[in-house]
């Protein structure tokens, strides 16, 4: 082989190996949050806007709340978003946050099957309902994920005075999508957040029961990781990336994301923490 030849050999393999490290050079950030705003398509739809104002890419871990926040607390995300207000302040207070903003909301929903055996199709009383779901013994799905959906679902049936536990009350230890699927298939009654449901393909029988009551309101809220906590997380691209969501551009991503015609989150940043 002639000089000029293992030269430019030499040279190709140089620029192969510099390929995928100039790949890794790429900057990005590891978001830790809920599988209601991957479910429902939010980041799709959200995240090249920002990654094209800013070049920082976002990797998604979606979880539930609880797990997603203990995620953030072990240092492997920069960011956490996610929809329990309670435990997202105390994730600030016990130092592993720098400071917790709102960044949008929705509502929850009581989907069941077209039959209405509990007869709850069309009431607004979440509490009221599912009182009548465990008198008529009719077949409820839980996420049992420990995400915020099932801790607000936890809440309300606390609320009711009531433990659910038989053959009626499933735990499934699954997503939000999952547990639709399984509702579906079971034709049961589940707490679901309404942006997933519009985004829900198989709803076979299922339908909407209750929707409206004030105890139903979603509230989501993102944090950046505290690097005073956890040194190398990339605290510049995750203040970047929080800002971005709270700002004027950000809101309107939001807002601007549809199924159907139906806005599936509403920004509120600007009504503050």
């Amino acid at each position: 082989m002639s000089l000029t030849r293992r030269v430019l050999l030499g040279l190709a393999v140089a620029a192969g190996l510099a390929a995928p490290a100039l790949a890794q050079d790429k900057p990005f950030i590891t978001v830790a949050s809920t599988t209601s705003t991957e479910a429902s398509g939010l980041f799709k739809h959200l995240l090249p806007d920002f990654t094209k104002k800013t070049g920082i890419e976002v990797r998604v871990v979606a979880q539930g709340t609880g797990q997603a926040i203990q995620t953030a607390k072990d240092g492997n995300a920069d960011v956490v978003l996610v929809h329990d207000k309670k435990a997202e302040e105390q994730f600030v207070a016990d130092g592993f946050g720098v400071r917790r903003f709102d960044v949008m909301y929705n509502d929850f929903i009581l989907v069941g099957p077209k039959s209405d055996p509990a007869k709850v199709k069309g009431t607004k009383d979440i509490v009221a309902a599912l009182k009548a779901v465990e008198a008529a013994k009719a077949p409820f799905a839980s996420r049992g994920d420990d995400s915020g959906t099932d801790r607000a679902e936890k809440r309300f049936w606390k609320e009711a005075g009531i433990a659910p536990k038989g053959d009626w009350y499933r735990e499934l230890g699954a997503g939000m999508g999952q547990t639709l699927n399984t509702a579906a298939g079971m034709n049961a009654y589940t707490l679901a957040d309404r942006g997933t449901w519009l985004g829900f393909s198989n709803r076979q029988d299922l339908v909407v029961a209750v929707e409206g009551d004030k105890k139903l309101f979603n509230q989501y809220g993102v944090i950046a990781v505290n690097p005073g906590r956890h040194p190398h997380v990339k605290a510049k691209q995750a203040q970047a990336f929080v800002d971005w969501l709270i700002s004027k551009d950000g809101q309107a991503t939001i807002a601007a994301y549809k199924i159907g015609g139906e806005q599936l989150f509403f920004p509120n940043a600007a009504a503050g923490s």
